[in-house]
């Protein structure tokens, strides 16, 4: 018996194919791994301004009286913590404190949320969120509102040009409601590349905003950005890839995000972190010499191995092969590691996770 798997593609796929981008099965979705070529569109992004198309990523709103305490049973972080037309970044946990997705939480005002969430986990999440709505109006609006992201030191230039709104006034994690080239849009400012980025919701059919923009980026010298250069600026960033660095036998206190979980409030998981005995964690690395490592190769301390691999690449701004590993919690960061790349040891110093 042969099945027929539905490849999805977002609303911009055939504008990709124009552009010659080589394109890839992601999570099931047709989307564009390079246009002029990885290093390139990295480059471009930390001089300039890139334009990427995030809409495979899901999308959901959360309404009515009981959204807010859904909600706030549902993530690490404190809600209360931010005000209307504000965003959070926040893990959401099972019960026994693995992470069920991370996540951004717009907070629209206390009955009106929108959430985004990884595009592999948009199904589980949606299925999460429904059963523990606690009455909330939960609608996955993904296939209405797509959702684009223009990084780099020259987006805000680049976004000023087209819309009234002193973009200055627009502070990080910030929401606006405004028009762009007549069309109602909602941009906020909260980024993943260790850029300066503005992200941009608007209805699906209006799809001719992609090349409006790369339009009015001209004189940015703007370039479309793909996954492979998405990929290689969030590692720089220090930034956590669902599926690679977190899951649901990772929590939040093993990686960087300890930050993010608040026990003076009740969420699910709670009471398993509170009394979780943490014995990794998860660091940043620098190979010492010209080898990438990738995720899954072993870590090895003193000839025992230790941990694995998480996330690995070369990284265009530092040229340096760089990545994420995790090891045993007392393991002192100034001392060597060794990672296992094609069946040979190449040492490695302990590093932050955040490398720019």
């Amino acid at each position: 018996m042969y099945y027929l798997r539905l490849v999805l593609r977002t609303p911009f796929y055939a504008i990709h194919k124009s552009l010659g981008a080589t394109m890839l099965d992601f999570h099931g979705w047709e989307m564009p791994i390079k246009y002029s070529g990885i290093v390139d569109e990295h480059i471009n992004v930390r001089k300039n301004v890139g334009l990427f198309d995030v809409s495979h990523m899901g999308r959901f709103e959360i309404k009515g009286p009981q959204a807010y305490n859904c909600l706030q049973n549902l993530v690490t972080n404190d809600l209360s913590k931010i005000k209307d037309r504000k965003a959070m970044y926040s893990p959401m946990c099972y019960e026994n404190g693995g992470i069920v997705d991370d996540i951004i939480i717009y907070r629209i005002d206390m009955e009106n949320f929108l959430l985004v969430v990884n595009a592999s986990n948009r199904q589980k999440d949606l299925k999460w969120i429904v059963e523990h709505s606690q009455s909330a109006d939960v609608e996955d609006v993904s296939d209405r509102l797509v959702l684009l992201a223009l990084q780099g030191p020259l987006a805000q230039y680049t976004l000023q040009k087209i819309i009234d709104l002193d973009l200055d006034q627009l502070r990080r994690f910030d929401l606006i409601t405004t028009n762009i080239f007549g069309t109602e849009c909602m941009i906020s400012r909260t980024g993943y590349t260790g850029e300066d980025g503005f992200e941009i919701f608007f209805d699906s059919s209006q799809v001719e905003i992609w090349n409006k923009l790369i339009q009015q980026g001209y004189q940015s010298n703007i370039k479309p950005v793909g996954l492979g250069a998405r990929d290689t600026l969030r590692l720089e960033a220090g930034l956590m890839l669902y599926g690679n660095d977190i899951d649901k036998n990772t929590t939040p206190l093993e990686v960087p995000l300890k930050w993010t979980v608040h026990f003076e409030k009740d969420f699910i998981g709670k009471n398993t972190l509170m009394t979780e005995q943490v014995t990794r964690k998860l660091v940043g690395f620098e190979v010492l010499e010209k080898r990438i490592a990738r995720q899954g190769n072993e870590v090895l301390i003193n000839g025992s191995r230790s941990g694995f691999v998480t996330s690995g690449s070369f990284s265009p701004t530092l040229k340096k092969s760089i990545g994420f590993c995790f090891i045993p919690l007392q393991f002192p960061t100034e001392e060597l590691i060794e990672i296992d790349i094609g069946g040979k040891l190449y040492r490695a110093k302990v590093t932050s996770t955040r490398f720019l």
